[in-house]
């Protein structure tokens, strides 16, 4: 009689375990729901909410005034953008050069400042004294730089000195880079040393 009831009573007990582990499984896998059925092998995915914080700002639909203007001791005044912001390239001679104008293909040497449109503060210049002070040589249109100056330094000749008002598209887009804020206008002025 005694083993009998400790039989029963190990069944009971085993049905009640089980019984708890079916409702358990109710519970995490939503029971019988067909939208929350878990299919054997899915991954589950999660949607990243956008953050409002890390939104990316618009383009400047209007450049500010550049101060100061030179920039600083050495570096050429900078012609002001005026009106609207241009979404297109925009290339202006300042002074003509002398010789070989630059091709695609051509090893060419500049010095520059940029200004970033929307605060007309510069982010960067090589004509300056100290560790800035150098000229910059690459290979015109291999895109070792911006498409903005692979396009914008064509036909530039030694002793030239061009403006460029760089849309980011020809920059360096929702990205940005450094100080360069994300969907910025840029402006250069650039002076060619020698092609």
């Amino acid at each position: 009689m005694k083993r009998r009831n400790t039989v029963i009573g190990a069944s009971v007990g085993t049905v009640a375990v089980i019984v708890v582990l079916v409702i358990v499984g109710i519970v995490l896998f939503g029971g019988s729901n067909k939208n929350n059925k878990v299919k054997a092998g899915a991954t589950p995915s999660v949607t990243p909410t956008p953050s409002t914080s890390a939104s990316i700002p618009p383009a400047p639909t209007k450049c500010a005034k550049i101060t100061p203007n030179p920039p600083a001791k050495g570096e050429p005044k900078i012609p002001d953008v005026k009106g609207k912001a241009p979404t297109k390239l925009v290339v202006k001679n300042i002074k003509a050069g002398k010789g070989k104008a630059a091709k695609k293909g051509d090893t060419i040497t500049v010095k520059y400042v940029g200004i970033s449109c929307s605060d007309g503060k510069p982010f960067d210049a090589s004509y300056t004294d100290g560790a800035k002070n150098q000229e910059f040589s690459f290979q015109l249109g291999a895109g070792k730089v911006i498409p903005g100056w692979d396009q914008g330094l064509l036909g530039m000749k030694a002793g030239g000195v061009r403006e460029l008002v760089i849309p980011a598209a020809l920059g360096y887009g929702t990205s940005g880079s450094g100080q360069i804020k994300p969907n910025e206008t840029l402006i250069f002025v650039v002076t060619m040393v020698k092609v």
